[in-house]
This record gives C-alpha cells, sequence and structure tokens, in this order.
C-alpha cells in the first residue's frame, strides 16, 4: 500500500510540474483531460488555458497538448487559434464547450449566439507532425425560422449540407435543402484553424455558403 502510495504521488508530482512549466504566465486552467492521441500506448495530457492575454473579444485561449517521454514531460503541440476568446459567444457569454479524447481523435466543442445560435465540434488527429482537422461538424439557425447542419469530412472532403426551414412565412428563411459536396485539399491544423478568418465555400447547386 505505501509503495502505491509513493508512486501515485509521484505521478501527481510530474503532472503538476508538468502544468506548472508550461503554464502561460497568469493563466488559469479550464479544462484538463488525458488520452492517447499518438497512438503510442502512452496518455497524453491537454490542457485549455484562459491567459491574462486579453482583445476587444475577451481573454485568448491557449490549447497544449503534452507528451510523456521517458519520464520528462514536453510540449508536442500548442496553438492559440483553435479555441475562441471568452467573449466570442456573443450573449451567450463564453464559446468554451469541453474538449475531449475520443479513439485517439482531439474533438474540441464551442458554441454561442443569442436568438440566434451557432455550435461547432472540431476533430483533429495527429498526423504529419501535426494535429490536423479531420472533420468538423457545425449547426447554426432560430428556433421557429431555420436551421442549418453542416457535416464536413476533411480526409475525404464530402461536405453534408442541410437546412430545414421550421417558418415559410418568412421569405428570407429560403426553402429546405440539402446538398452533397466534395471539396479534397483543405489543409487545417491547430496553428493555422482561425474562426475569425474563416474560410469560405459555396456549394455549387443550392449556392449557399459553408464557413468552415
Amino acid at each position: 500500500m505505501k509503495n502505491t502510495l509513493c508512486f501515485l504521488a509521484v505521478i501527481f508530482s510530474s503532472i503538476y510540474f508538468a502544468q506548472k512549466e508550461f503554464q502561460p504566465a497568469g493563466s488559469e486552467i479550464i479544462e484538463s483531460v488525458d488520452g492517447d492521441l499518438d497512438g503510442d500506448k502512452i496518455l497524453e495530457k491537454v490542457i485549455v488555458y484562459n491567459t491574462k492575454d486579453t482583445t476587444d473579444f475577451g481573454n485568448i485561449r491557449e490549447i497544449q497538448i503534452l507528451k510523456n517521454v521517458n519520464g520528462k514531460w514536453t510540449v508536442l503541440e500548442k496553438s492559440r487559434n483553435a479555441i475562441l476568446k471568452s467573449q466570442d459567444g456573443g450573449m451567450m457569454g463564453d464559446p468554451y464547450g469541453e474538449t475531449t479524447v475520443e479513439k485517439g481523435i482531439l474533438i474540441i466543442s464551442q458554441s454561442g449566439g443569442s436568438s440566434w445560435k451557432w455550435g461547432i465540434t472540431d476533430k483533429y488527429r495527429f498526423q504529419n507532425g501535426h494535429f490536423e482537422l479531420i472533420g468538423c461538424s457545425s449547426t447554426y439557425g432560430r428556433p421557429g425560422d431555420y436551421w442549418v447542419d453542416v457535416d464536413f469530412n476533411l480526409s475525404t472532403g464530402q461536405i453534408i449540407y442541410e437546412k430545414e426551414v421550421e417558418s415559410t412565412d418568412n421569405p428570407d428563411n429560403g426553402k429546405s435543402v440539402k446538398e452533397i459536396f466534395i471539396k479534397k485539399g483543405m489543409k487545417i491544423n491547430l496553428q493555422n484553424r482561425n474562426r475569425e478568418k474563416q474560410r469560405e465555400i459555396i456549394l455549387p447547386k443550392t449556392k449557399e455558403k459553408v464557413y468552415l
């Protein structure tokens, strides 16, 4: 029992040191999760920080992925682009939802809005030396008007766009439509993922716009 407690103490001490060693000065931890992200059966640590650096849209967030190599923690990758700022959620406040690791995939969920609401979930896989965006699902709309759901599989290039109009009384709502389109070649990772400078895709049939 004593040996087990000592072993656990060493582990917790190592984790605490890793967090403090790389933590941005003056920042606070929003969330910390563990998971094997590079397939080596050793758990990485993912930490999301609320930094002290501010903008007109609130505090900048930083995500770090830490890797333990022979008992020493190193930064596998970090970014201040993948997670929105603390006030980017609009009237709904902080847009940050959660970060999880599922079957080796890093998943980040965010949402915001007011009467018009939006939500987005990004999925990253560690490949080619970076955490590359392999999937993005988003929703946007307002109850009583319409909802748009977009699922973009960047690995295959397939975009599934669905718009469901709840009220046809307002001509601005348009019509309910569904379109499947292939858009290959988009390379996005934690470093260049920037929700403030979204990439626009115009679907060829419906002329609807998709933002990534």
